[in-house]
């Protein structure tokens, strides 16, 4: 019995240091934040206190209400004591998206959040940690935060999910003739390419291009199905490959979608007509032609 007491710890520690070396530091980053916030769930101020820097800054940004830009301070002594003071559930600071960027041992970690008050709504907005890693670990040394009562989520769709709803609202888009949605879900520098050779567009020249589409009730309809995802490690870029049902018969569309300032923007598509391998010999012949 004693024997496999301590075969249980010995494979239990192993296992808890190999999870530990698996890790990186960006996954340690994001535990730290996630830490962060479950001792405010829970009203554990020492386990917040833990990660910040003794010369850690807090900061809120914003406009009055006259819509002028403004810059508050905050203090960490006065968060930690509130954290203290209500009981444990009733503040809830819920995050929807993280990115994170390493480079040691400097972190940035940018979030969307909706804060709730005993289960109610307060305010969402973003938070812009600055972390260090010490000796004893990350620590944060610096978070400015936006605020605002408008446009907050409160039941988000997974990574994943997010994406498919962006991506087939912007081929709804083209079949609605939307053309403020499809372009503005575009970047400034995205870039399409069509099926013709000669099809290589940047957003607003394609814009152009395409407005006599987009005169009509519908530009074009693809019905996209059999979409396959990939994301970075921080999930701020995404790529993907899908099957398309169109005028044209089975066409592959391919893009890459940067996450900016809390949405989505294409970067880059690429649509192609597929053609079937015992058909290629007919269709170099009729290229030729």
């Amino acid at each position: 019995m004693r024997f496999l007491l301590l075969l249980l710890v010995f494979t239990t520690t192993f296992s808890f240091i190999q999870a530990q070396e698996t890790m990186t530091e960006e996954d340690v980053v994001a535990q730290a934040i996630k830490t962060l916030f479950d001792g405010m769930r829970t009203a554990d101020s020492a386990k917040v206190a833990a990660l910040l820097h003794p010369d850690i800054k807090m900061q809120s940004v914003g406009y009055d209400e006259e819509g002028k830009p403004y810059l508050q301070q905050g203090s960490s002594q006065r968060w930690l004591q509130s954290i203290a003071s209500y009981p444990a559930g009733t503040l809830d600071e819920r995050l929807y998206s993280q990115v994170i960027e390493v480079d040691l041992p400097l972190a940035t970690v940018w979030t969307d959040y909706s804060f709730f008050l005993n289960g109610e709504l307060s305010h969402c907005g973003t938070n812009a940690f600055q972390m260090v890693k010490l000796a004893d670990g990350w620590k944060i040394h610096q978070v400015t935060d936006t605020r605002r009562k408008t446009d907050c989520i409160t039941e988000p769709l997974a990574l994943a999910d997010s994406v498919h709803a962006f991506v087939d609202a912007w081929h709804q888009a083209a079949a609605e003739a939307d053309e403020d949605v499809f372009f503005g879900s575009m970047s400034a520098d995205g870039i399409y390419l069509g099926t013709d050779a000669s099809e290589r567009w940047l957003r607003d020249t394609f814009h152009v291009w395409a407005q006599f589409a987009f005169d009509r009730e519908s530009a074009w309809t693809f019905k996209a199905y059999d979409r396959q995802l990939y994301f970075s490690n921080n999930n701020k870029y995404v790529w993907w490959e899908e099957m398309l049902e169109t005028w044209m018969g089975p066409c592959r569309g391919s893009g890459v979608a940067h996450y900016e300032n809390g949405q989505w923007k294409i970067k880059h598509y690429n649509l192609a007509v597929t053609i079937a391998n015992e058909k290629i010999d007919g269709f170099i012949e009729l290229t030729k032609e």
